[in-house]
């Protein structure tokens, strides 16, 4: 339902599987950055917590190098959705990203994890829940925090990451 009208080729945009009680459910967040024609930046987020996304520019900044100083950003959870678990850190942070590069996140990649502070990826819960249900909406890659998995059919398509810069080069690869 939430991924009907998705656009293959738009930067800014990106599936992560959040959970919404034991059920998985898989949501677009985008991100849109864009220079700021005032002096302060605006920071945005409707469906994500707003104190995360500051968080996250920030940890992208300093872990990342990037200067989001001169540069407006907007989040969005696709439908209406609330996300409030903190896996999706991770897709929050590969769709600014992909905004701020203009390069889109390749078809068929889901991202999920939280981002600590200091550039970690931090496990999540049920990733093998997440990842069957996405593989069967289609999904081929799955960019998640380096833990055991235990799934029940083999996915070569599956990367687990340290770091959110170890992420990012995976989500673009």
């Amino acid at each position: 339902l939430f991924l009907e009208e998705r656009s293959n080729d738009a930067s800014g945009s990106v599936v992560c599987a959040c959970l919404e009680g034991n059920r998985p459910i898989l949501v677009e967040v985008q991100a849109l950055v864009a220079k700021t024609p005032y002096g302060m930046p605006r920071r945005t987020a409707v469906g994500f917590d707003y104190n995360r996304v500051t968080m996250l520019l920030a940890i992208l900044e300093r872990r990342l190098g990037m200067d989001f100083g001169a540069y407006d950003a907007y989040v969005n959870v696709v439908g209406g959705m609330r996300v409030t678990e903190p896996a999706a850190d991770l897709a929050v942070a590969a769709a600014l990203v992909s905004s701020y590069r203009n390069r889109p996140i390749p078809h068929g990649v889901l991202v999920m994890g939280e981002v600590g502070l200091t550039g970690e990826v931090r496990r999540i819960g049920s990733p093998e829940r997440r990842i069957k249900d996405a593989m069967n909406l289609g999904f081929k890659r799955f960019v998640l925090p380096m833990g055991k998995l235990s799934l029940d059919e083999p996915c070569n398509g599956v990367v687990q990451v340290k770091t959110l810069e170890e992420a990012l080069d995976k989500v673009f690869a």
